[in-house]
């Protein structure tokens, strides 16, 4: 199961129905965070994301929006579990300063483009992006799995054991008979999901986001404010639908959402007109990646 949990959807500033930039990926039982925002933590008691799985942490960028969060998480897991697992907090150069590095359990480790984190049967990797400052993106990316076609397989012969040999010498013999791996089955591809960080449209984003399952893109301002968003270095509405028509994403969500903003509307309207399969993202919204 590969499930997103968004905590926080607001930009700069947290509203009554937004709080501050994060969401949780959860992949096979663990949790990793993409940015930590201010009231993270409360924001994953309220969403039932339990710290205890808890893996490793993405900072996009170091504007405080995005991390200022992350102190008081620590400080919970500090307090309220007697061994702490290890968490290891993936940031930009220069955020082990930033951090108070008394805590054991944190291993802080600087971003740089390409791999960041493997796991068993996943990889994290991260990409630059337009923001003023040293900032990233970051793709979540699962390695393809192996499908069998059991009814063919068996009727082939292959039974217990041979099963695992097939995988692992890429053919088996039954009888005078060589049965290769493709015979009896095939390569499904892994899910992707993408998080633009925070960035003006750039091409960097339209590469790492092709043919993603998800796009998660920033959209700060609706068109109206274009210019705003060009000195800010942010995305309006339809930059970000641009990007994912560009990439060739099948599902884009849209989060980052200026305070401004009580009614979202306006700014998926926009999104719609050039990329249909758009959602706005709210606080509390879970999509399951399938």
């Amino acid at each position: 199961m590969l499930q997103i949990i968004f905590l926080g959807t607001s930009g700069s500033t947290p509203t009554k129905e937004r709080s501050m930039p994060s969401f949780a990926v959860k992949h096979e039982g663990e949790l990793f965070l993409f940015d930590c925002g201010e009231g993270t933590q409360r924001q994953m008691m309220k969403y039932k994301v339990g710290y205890g799985k808890l893996k490793a942490v993405f900072i996009s960028h170091t504007h405080l929006d995005h991390f200022i969060g992350l102190y008081g998480l620590i400080e919970t897991l500090h307090l309220t579990m007697t061994f702490p697992k290890p968490v290891e907090v993936y940031a930009p150069r220069g955020f082990e300063g930033l951090l108070i590095n008394r805590y054991k359990f944190i291993n802080v480790k600087e971003i740089k483009e390409g791999v960041v984190y493997k796991g068993k049967d996943f990889k994290v990797s991260a990409f630059k992006v337009k923001h003023g400052r040293e900032a990233y993106g970051f793709v979540f990316e699962e390695e393809p799995k192996r499908k069998f076609n059991e009814k063919k397989a068996h009727s082939l012969g292959l039974k217990g054991k041979m099963f695992r040999e097939i995988q692992e010498k890429g053919f088996v013999k039954v009888g005078k008979k060589k049965i290769k791996l493709d015979d009896v089955s095939w390569e499904e591809k892994g899910k992707k999901i993408v998080y633009s960080g925070d960035t003006f449209p750039c091409e960097n984003v339209v590469k790492a986001a092709k043919n993603a399952d998800v796009l998660i893109h920033e959209a700060t301002l609706d068109d109206e404010w274009k210019k705003e968003a060009e000195e800010r270095e942010h995305s309006t509405s339809s930059g970000a639908a641009k990007t994912a028509k560009k990439a060739k994403a099948k599902k884009l969500i849209l989060t980052h959402m200026s305070p401004r903003y009580r009614d979202a509307s306006p700014i998926l309207k926009q999104a719609k007109k050039i990329f249909p399969d758009v959602v706005i993202a709210k606080d509390g919204m879970v999509v399951n990646v399938r």
